[in-house]
């Protein structure tokens, strides 16, 4: 599979294309983790969304087509009086099967919440889902995505600052 490795500057392009696309008022917004918590930052802040959640949804590491059919545990999820009646705002980095962020739909459904699905990229080759999609998304794909938030931090800070920042 090709890689497509982004820059902060093209995350800053791909929100120029995604931000114009909310019209009406969004209640809160629910970003999975760990993917969603960049764009769902950027995206609460340019659209002032006060109401900002965490859902964790983990899947279980069964190989095989079995694995595919596995029930999600949620780790986190809100309580359902903060999403009854409520428009929210789903948003996770990238759509590729659809299961996560599916998940997190139906439970904010069966809450009584109205929700809506925002990624930054949508891979529609690799989706489960025939009959759905995000509602909102700045581009479509093919390729595995590395965003810059996701680089390896394990060694610390050596290799990724030259120099000692300055400090005042």
């Amino acid at each position: 599979m090709r890689t497509e490795l982004l820059t902060w500057d093209d995350v800053d392009h791909l929100m120029d294309v995604l931000l114009p696309q909310f019209k009406d008022p969004i209640d809160a917004m629910l970003l999975i983790t760990r993917g969603g918590i960049v764009p769902g930052g950027i995206i609460s802040e340019a659209l002032d969304i006060k109401v900002v959640l965490t859902a964790a949804v983990d899947f279980p590491m069964d190989t095989g087509p079995a694995k595919l059919l596995a029930w999600p545990e949620f780790l986190q999820f809100p309580a359902d009086s903060l999403l009854t009646g409520k428009r929210v705002l789903v948003v996770d980095d990238v759509w590729g099967s659809g299961r996560t962020i599916t998940a997190v739909k139906n439970r904010v459904e069966a809450a009584g919440g109205f929700p809506e699905l925002c990624v930054l990229h949508y891979n529609p080759t690799r989706t489960l889902f025939n009959k759905a999609w995000p509602t909102y998304y700045a581009a479509v794909t093919d390729a595995r995505i590395r965003y810059p938030w996701e680089i390896d931090r394990s060694g610390g800070l050596d290799g990724i600052l030259t120099a000692a920042p300055e400090t005042n």
